[in-house]
């Protein structure tokens, strides 16, 4: 959840978002006047459903910051009901919920967002609108080789990612001097983590532990 300006001095519009982490497709929005965990226990439901969670052998995990809506028993109830493990950032670690955090940034720099914040709560909704239309279906992502959430969510982007290779292959192979070295990496981005460095050093810390003897 992030806080959209209004043109009233001291008052926020509320933006809650899920985002898929793998496509980083904006899975679920809403905008409202105040924050509530019903709002986000209603998003994570409709979202859910959109999304076919119930039919998944592996259910997903939402993760969140630390705040209070995320933890409140409305939403925890929710998240039990469809099978999804909570997952919170820990306190003062700015980088655990990066992914998000950059998107709220590209939200809040794009030329359409109103400097003197919005009007009322439908200016808010239709910038909303626009704003997740873009992202998903416009955005060339440079996280994902530059093709669009939407697509890597359909799995559209293997299709598109081969051609490109094809092309800078057959490219190079027409004018080699042109190239200083390999063409581009066009081969599709692999497993994404939350936060791969803290997952390295916890799998080392494991390791380590394995590969001590144990006291008799």
């Amino acid at each position: 959840m992030t806080y959209l300006p209004a043109l009233v001095l001291g008052r926020w519009f509320y933006l809650y978002l899920i985002l898929d982490l793998y496509s980083r497709k904006i899975v679920g929005w809403e905008v409202h006047e105040r924050d509530d965990s019903v709002h986000a226990a209603h998003l994570v439901r409709r979202t859910a459903l959109a999304e076919g969670i119930a039919t998944m052998l592996n259910k997903p995990v939402l993760h969140g910051d630390n705040g209070a809506t995320l933890k409140a028993t409305t939403v925890l109830a929710m998240l039990n009901w469809l099978g999804v493990q909570p997952s919170y950032s820990r306190p003062r670690v700015s980088d655990d919920n990066a992914f998000a955090e950059s998107l709220f940034r590209t939200a809040k720099y794009r030329p359409e967002f109103p400097a003197k914040g919005f009007e009322n709560i439908d200016a808010a909704r239709d910038w909303a609108v626009a704003f997740v239309q873009w992202y998903n279906y416009d955005h060339r992502h440079s996280g994902i080789r530059y093709v669009s959430p939407a697509q890597r969510h359909a799995g559209e982007d293997l299709a598109i990612l081969a051609a490109r290779h094809a092309l800078y292959l057959r490219a190079h192979a027409m004018n080699p001097a042109r190239w200083s070295g390999k063409t581009r990496n066009w081969s599709p981005s692999a497993t994404v983590t939350l936060n791969p460095e803290r997952d390295s050093v916890i799998t080392a810390h494991l390791a380590c532990e394995d590969s001590q003897p144990l006291a008799a």
